[in-house]
């Protein structure tokens, strides 16, 4: 008897732990917290996104407490209005360590990982915002190794850290838009790619090797690709002779404007990658500072804006289109 009732007791805590953490019960703006000590609601990030109702009109608030959480995590394409704050950006961080030869499970073992699924965090939803975090991708230098991956429309970055390697920052959408301000975003090769326009504003680019800052592939059709506006480009002392920029694909877009340039920038500034792309490529610079700002010497197919052209180079321009969406940059 007492047996039966202990497992009915152990049945009514299940239930009711299973009731608490439904959707239904979260379905409001209240803030979700999540901390690896138990403090919060949740002890995973994870946890605390699965119970975000979908296509949500309002907006929901998941507070992170200072840890390091070790999750792969997926934003899915049906959550949107979704805020995840970190209490310190330094302190709370995300992390994972996937690479692009990492052998794939289940698979052939002659099949890697390849790039784009090594991501430690990837939004695939629209309208997400994250702010005061470390995103982190700590794998060793043996591959391509994403830290975030987007796919999603309208996504906001503030305050953040994106740490890495080669390929840290993958903007993974042709015409989707995504706004950084005062963001540090570190790697080695390429690692800010992708076909979509963003903003950086205010951000700090730090270069660890020899090698490249950007690999825009933006399509041909879309008039922005990467602007960094107001931003610091700084390396680590291996990092001497760093290019901004060359096109993954034809007519990759880039423009540094107001920008403090390090030393560490090559004199050429940008590379072809494949010799027919100085026809198509758009690399642009207006009113940059500092050792690497020089532009005597800068390739030819590389462009200064004029004051006239630059003016005409705002969020409203660059991001409002139809849906009249501007980023808060205040």
């Amino acid at each position: 008897m007492k047996k039966l009732l202990l497992s009915l007791a152990l049945l009514a805590s299940y239930t009711s732990l299973a009731k608490n953490l439904s959707p239904a019960s979260y379905d409001s703006p209240d803030t979700i917290v999540v901390s690896r000590d138990g403090t919060g609601q949740f002890r995973t990030i994870d946890e605390a996104i699965e119970v975000c109702r979908a296509f949500m009109d309002y907006h929901k608030v998941i507070f992170v407490k200072n840890g390091t959480y070790k999750e792969k995590l997926i934003i899915p394409s049906w959550l949107q209005n979704i805020e995840i704050c970190g209490e310190d950006a330094e302190k709370t961080i995300i992390t994972y360590d996937d690479h692009a030869n990492i052998p794939r499970p289940n698979v052939s073992p002659n099949k890697p990982m390849g790039t784009f699924r090594t991501y430690t965090l990837k939004i695939e939803g629209n309208d997400i915002t994250l702010k005061n975090i470390t995103i982190e991708n700590n794998a060793a230098r043996l591959g391509q190794a994403v830290a975030l991956h987007t796919e999603g429309d309208r996504l906001v970055f503030i305050g953040c850290r994106f740490l890495g390697h080669q390929d840290t920052v993958y903007t993974g959408v042709a015409g989707t838009r995504l706004f950084f301000k005062d963001c540090f975003i570190c790697g080695t090769t390429d690692f800010i790619f992708g076909p979509s326009t963003a903003w950086f504003e205010g951000c700090t680019i730090e270069s660890r090797i020899n090698s490249y800052v950007t690999a825009a592939s933006t399509p041909a059709d879309q008039p922005y690709g990467y602007i960094f506006n107001n931003c610091r480009l700084t390396a680590t002392p291996e990092a001497t002779k760093v290019y901004l920029g060359r096109p993954w694909r034809d007519y990759g877009y880039t423009l540094f404007m107001n920008c403090e340039l390090g030393g560490h920038i090559r004199p050429e500034g940008w590379h072809h990658w494949e010799k027919h792309r100085e026809q198509t490529a758009r690399y642009l610079e207006y009113n940059n500072r500092g050792a690497g700002a020089n532009t005597k010497e800068r390739v030819s197919w590389s462009r200064q804006l004029t004051k006239k052209e630059a003016a005409k180079i705002t969020l409203s321009n660059v991001f409002a289109r139809n849906d009249g969406w501007i980023p808060n940059n205040k």
